[in-house]
């Protein structure tokens, strides 16, 4: 007998309107039949899939693989609020800046032809701290509570990456793997110098002071030209002084900010103003008339700034005699009196501060006026100097100078290390330095081929079904045909034959 719990799928078409049913009838133990048959076919093509999805990308897009990661950090403040050091705004592109990639390939003997191609293929890519992740999920709840002003804080709010990766892909440079991580690694190590160099601030300094050549001047315009150097050079050293908590001593020059202050003060108060009343009390000049007319345009250019700043003095004065300052009335109890207490507010601290500034810019160039006034006459009255004189004080100059390039030496060296060691000691750093390997080339390429293998695999999955199904119901609906048909409850003749043949044999 033929098992009466076979289980049959029936598929009903309809021929047109005269409503004419046809059952096709398809057993799971056929389908299971068919899907056995073509098992092997469908291992073997997944197999093959498997194996030729990972070539053909190794093969065709192997150079989309020959990528070297890294990853770097900056800390320093105003990094969170995307600004440099110096406050504009920070690029992280300059990383991949040709000069710095010029200096890596000299450093490693590589020819200069590959700047362009490693340029191209360096990507630097921020990534998103986590606490401003924790503080935009942060307003979750305001939002789901439909909280208005809570959205307008997250539109206002702009997130600055602290944490860079840097990608490099070398397939066009031609390097291979090791060579290219030479020539990586030593661009992220250059970058440190430009970075320490463009935002040390004192380099700008130096190169400012040591592009004027005194020789260019009288020997009256040379002094004031030192006179001036070594003002912006204490002004330099005096703001270094001030934002320096740790008192640094350099260990190249041994100097320390005290030091360098007091060696420009003796330079200042002994051998310029020695140099100074030689100069000028003896009407050492190359030329009087130009020197007389250097002093008239002098006089006339600081008389016009007197003139503007006695006038802005007299509007601040002004404005700080009619201005309203804050007061804080506190009422007693009762039948006691009522108390006011005015405080300045800090826009009047402002306004009184810059009077104080404005008087002492108004009595700097008054003395100045005088001081050039004095020279004048005494250039005038007074006979010119000698030869030897002349002689005298070129050599007294040179002198000069040579100590002023020394001492401005010594602060870009000490301004130098005090940034790199202390000011920004931590500012740039290498967290994930780039390597190379077979395995990582190999793993990134069988991740690229996941995604499609996983399709393919997939697809030749449920062909694998829709085969086997097709298949399975054409066999059973030919068994039908050729069959003849049976009542219900009959079993086929081919099937009473075979429980026949199946009971002679037990």
């Amino acid at each position: 007998m033929a098992t009466k719990d076979e289980r049959y799928v029936n598929v009903t078409l309809k021929n047109g309107e005269d409503e004419d049913k046809e059952e096709i009838v398809i057993s799971f133990s056929t389908f299971g039949k068919v899907l056995k048959r073509f098992l092997l076919c469908w291992i073997v093509t997944a197999l093959i899939a498997g194996i030729l999805i990972p070539v053909y990308f190794a093969i065709f897009t192997a150079d989309k693989h020959k990528n070297l990661t890294a990853l770097v950090s900056f800390n320093y403040d105003g990094i969170e609020d995307g600004n440099a050091p110096d406050g504009s705004k920070f690029d992280i592109n300059s990383i991949k800046s040709p000069t710095i990639i010029e200096q890596a390939l000299t450093d490693l003997g590589e020819p200069l032809e590959l700047v362009e191609p490693i340029r191209q293929n360096i990507l630097p890519t921020g990534l998103t701290p986590v606490d401003a992740v924790n503080k935009a999920a942060a307003y979750k709840t305001p939002l789901e509570n439909g909280n208005i002003a809570a959205v307008q804080e997250i539109l206002d709010t702009k997130i600055y990456p602290t944490q860079f990766q840097i990608t490099f892909n070398y397939a066009a440079s031609g390097l291979s793997g090791e060579k290219a991580v030479e020539v990586f690694n030593s661009i992220l190590n250059n970058y440190r110098d430009y970075f320490f160099k463009a935002y040390g601030f004192n380099q700008a300094l130096g190169s400012a002071m040591t592009a004027l050549d005194y020789t260019d001047y009288d020997f009256a315009e040379a002094v004031d030209v030192f006179d001036s150097t070594l003002r912006s050079l204490e002004n330099y050293i005096r703001n270094l002084s001030a934002e320096d908590t740790t008192r640094f001593r350099s260990t190249e020059t041994g100097y320390s900010f005290a030091d360098l202050s007091q060696s420009i003060e003796t330079l200042r108060t002994v051998d310029l103003d020695r140099i100074s009343s030689y100069i000028i009390g003896g009407n050492v000049t190359r030329n009087r008339d130009k020197l007389i007319q250097y002093y008239n345009y002098r006089i006339d250019q600081l008389s016009r700034d007197c003139t503007v700043a006695k006038e802005s003095l007299a509007s601040l004065e002004a404005s700080i005699a009619s201005y309203q300052k804050d007061s804080i009335v506190v009422y007693g109890g009762d039948g006691q009196d009522i108390n006011e207490y005015v405080q300045a507010s800090a826009e009047y601290d402002n306004l009184i501060e810059k009077k104080n500034q404005t008087q002492n810019t108004l009595s700097s160039k008054t003395q100045e006026i005088q001081e050039y006034q004095q020279r004048m006459n005494a250039l005038k009255i007074g006979s010119s100097a000698s030869e030897d004189s002349i002689a005298e004080a070129e050599k007294d100059l040179t002198v000069l100078n040579q100590k002023i390039n020394t001492l401005m030496e010594a602060t870009n060296q000490t301004a130098n290390e005090y940034y790199e060691t202390v000011y920004l000691a931590n500012s740039y750093n290498i967290l994930v330095p780039p390597s190379t390997s077979g395995l990582t080339t190999t793993t990134s390429i069988l991740k690229s081929a996941a995604e499609p293998m996983l399709i393919a695999e997939a697809l030749l999955f449920v062909l694998y079904l829709g085969v086997s199904f097709v298949v399975a119901l054409i066999e059973e609906n030919k068994k039908k045909k050729v069959l003849p048909a049976v009542a219900d409850g009959d079993e086929p003749e081919d099937a009473q034959k075979e429980d026949t043949q199946k009971t002679e044999t037990e």
